[in-house]
């Protein structure tokens, strides 16, 4: 029975290690996927969006936005009641009341409306309290004439909430340009060490491929034994700048995982693999068709600027305050009372529609805070216009130094790129003369060497360029080439 039971279990086996075969040559047959290239606007979105230091600026804007929904609370609707009943005593009256009164704004009014309503005796100094048997209404407003008129505290302090939320807005703006910025700038410094390794490890190529023929070469006598220990020598100068070019490649990949996250913001180190191609790092069209407006385009959107504007409005309006509190107070106030119901233990005299007219008068004598806070404000609003003014001067020279910056990068990027065919060309021509025997292996280096520095060259050129441009964008707030959208 046993030797039948490992029978049946034979084929079974045989079939699992036939399908396991089958897998494993599926595995290892199957193209490996290669990796999709890393482009600017994956990098732009990643650091927008995942960024800790935007994530923080916005939790700024949110806290900005909840003070100054907070400010606008001092003009809410409020309700105040109050109600007493005497339980014992000689008087029994019970009373009770309710107001609402609302704040304008305009001219400091507030408008009121109540009702209250009362039953028994009280006595005489309380006789306030008497109303008919239905009750009394009444309803008023209250302007403010002198102080308190064009502003008080708190229409203020709902501006001025306002304007920090704005001032916030701006900061997360200037925060979100200098991540773009910083964060393009790794990239594109990572795109030309990524192609920069590669360039070396093509110049390193060249010298491992041509070993092998040397040696059959001094084997056979058609060269001297020194052509291949100059090889060999060739062969570990370009090992080393490979090593070099590796190092700055991993510095470089580096700084970009600090801009490029994932959802959770957590930094994704990119692979040599996705470098972009050399088209993606040529594809410089138009980068430096710059419009002939940037100096305005700057003044107009620059975020610095924008919050010294709102920071000078901001020391107007308190500067417009401390001047208030000079001014004599004097408030009017008009009242109409209506009585509801029968005449009730107040007699008749409750029993009369009412118009009370009235005012409230109050000056401030000697006023030397008042005086003190204006000074103080006037001379900060003061200054705030100095520094508007130089920081407007900053940018006019920062603008056309960087429009200098681009010609030249423009001008330089052209030269290394004619510096690149032309090397080339002599590479190939030099090659060639040495494969028919009418050069040395010595020029033959030289001419190698000087054609792959000429690439690395023009990498460093591209570089500058985009570094340039990007430089520019911010400058300008361009939020479209930031990747920032419209």
């Amino acid at each position: 029975m046993l030797l039948r039971a490992n029978s049946d279990r034979a084929p079974m086996k045989r079939c699992f290690r036939v399908l396991t075969l089958w897998f494993l040559t599926l595995m290892l047959s199957a193209p490996s996927v290669a990796e999709e290239q890393l482009l600017p606007e994956a990098v732009a979105e990643s650091a927008r969006t995942n960024f800790p230091k935007v994530v923080e600026a916005l939790a700024k804007v949110a806290a900005a936005e909840g003070r100054a929904t907070a400010a606008k609370g001092s003009f809410d609707l409020v309700f105040d009641a109050e109600g007493f009943n005497r339980t014992s005593g000689f008087y029994n009256g019970a009373a009770g009341s309710a107001t609402i009164s609302q704040p304008l704004g305009t001219w400091g009014a507030e408008v009121f409306s109540g009702y209250k309503l009362s039953n028994g005796i009280f006595p005489i100094y309380e006789d306030i309290n008497f109303t008919n048997t239905g009750g009394q209404a009444k309803v008023g407003v209250l302007f403010s004439l002198l102080k308190n008129r064009a502003i008080d505290d708190r229409r203020f302090s709902v501006r001025d909430a306002e304007l920090a939320l704005r001032q916030q807005e701006l900061e997360l703006l200037l925060t979100r340009v200098g991540v773009q910025q910083r964060a393009l700038a790794a990239y594109w410094k990572w795109v030309m060490a990524g192609r920069q390794l590669h360039v070396f490890e093509d110049l390193l190529e060249l010298a491992l491929s041509r070993e092998a023929g040397l040696e059959r070469q001094v084997e056979k006598g058609a060269r001297a034994r020194i052509f291949l220990t100059e090889n060999q020598q060739n062969i570990m100068r370009r090992r080393n700048l490979v090593v070099g070019a590796r190092r700055d490649y991993e510095i470089a990949a580096n700084e970009l995982s600090f801009y490029y996250r994932d959802a959770r913001g957590l930094p994704i180190h990119p692979t040599i693999e996705q470098v972009p191609v050399d088209e993606a790092m040529e594809s410089l069209k138009g980068l430096a068709a710059l419009a002939s407006d940037g100096v305005q385009a700057a003044l107009a959107a620059r975020p610095e600027l924008a919050t010294l504007r709102l920071a000078a409005e901001r020391a107007q309006r308190s500067l417009e305050l401390k001047r208030n509190a000079l001014q004599p107070k004097l408030d009017f106030k008009v009242e109409r009372m209506r009585p509801f119901g029968t005449i009730a233990e107040g007699g008749t005299s409750r029993d009369s529609q009412d118009t009370i007219v009235g005012f409230t008068f109050e000056v401030p004598l000697q006023r030397r805070k008042a005086k003190g806070d204006v000074a103080t404000e006037a001379a900060k609003l003061q200054a705030l216009s100095a520094e508007t003014r130089l920081f407007e001067s900053q940018i006019v020279v920062q603008i056309e130094n960087l429009l200098v910056r681009l010609d030249v990068a423009q001008e330089l990027l052209e030269i290394a790129r004619s510096e690149v065919d032309l090397s080339d060309r002599m590479r190939r021509a030099e090659v060639t003369r040495f494969d028919s025997g009418a050069s040395d292996f010595f020029l033959v280096n030289i001419r190698e060497e000087t054609a792959f520095n000429a690439r690395v060259n023009y990498l460093k050129a591209a570089l500058e360029l985009h570094l340039a441009r990007l430089v520019y964008d911010a400058a300008t707030v361009d939020l479209p080439r930031l990747g920032l959208g419209s």
